[in-house]
């Protein structure tokens, strides 16, 4: 038996990162609005019995996402909710690093989401957007414009107004 290392068996795709999985209420309408509104690649889909889809994998620029229907009994039996579910609100908002945050924004928007805070220039050195999807999620898509010190980051945090 070979030497094992951290990295055995973990595929390339998941190695660096903290993979988020979303629940939806429908996720093939899902699917559908991330491809129109940010350039999203369906990698697979796994069908649930019943209908519906129990597990499916979309890469985001480089950023991989699960997501589910949160009605499909096989999934955790009911343990994972969807943002309606809640009350329409969520814990968690998703950051994707993009090229172009503008164009982002307007291809969303025309897609369905809401924009909550339109691309403006950040102190921490992005330009970002602030944005919901129509499945309830958060979403906050950044360009980075300039590597910003901690000291530089603090300063600017103190004299914002």
């Amino acid at each position: 038996m070979g030497e094992r290392t951290a990295h055995t068996g973990i595929p390339e795709r998941y190695r660096h990162a903290v993979i988020p999985h979303i629940m939806v209420d429908d996720a093939a309408a899902a699917i559908d609005f991330y491809r129109r509104a940010f350039g999203a690649r369906e990698d697979f889909r796994i069908d649930a019995p019943g209908g519906g889809i129990l597990h499916a994998e979309i890469t985001i620029g480089r950023s991989a996402l699960m997501l589910g229907d949160a009605s499909v009994e096989e999934a955790e039996a009911g343990s994972f909710a969807a943002p309606a579910s809640l009350g329409g609100g969520t814990s968690v908002a998703l950051h994707v690093f993009v090229p172009d945050v503008d164009g982002l924004a307007k291809r969303a928007e025309a897609a369905g989401a809401e924009i909550l805070q339109p691309p403006t220039d950040m102190f921490h050195g992005d330009r970002t957007v602030v944005l919901k999807d129509p499945q309830g999620h958060m979403w906050v898509f950044l360009t980075h414009l300039e590597d910003v010190t901690e000291e530089e980051l603090r300063r600017r945090l103190a004299t914002a107004g």
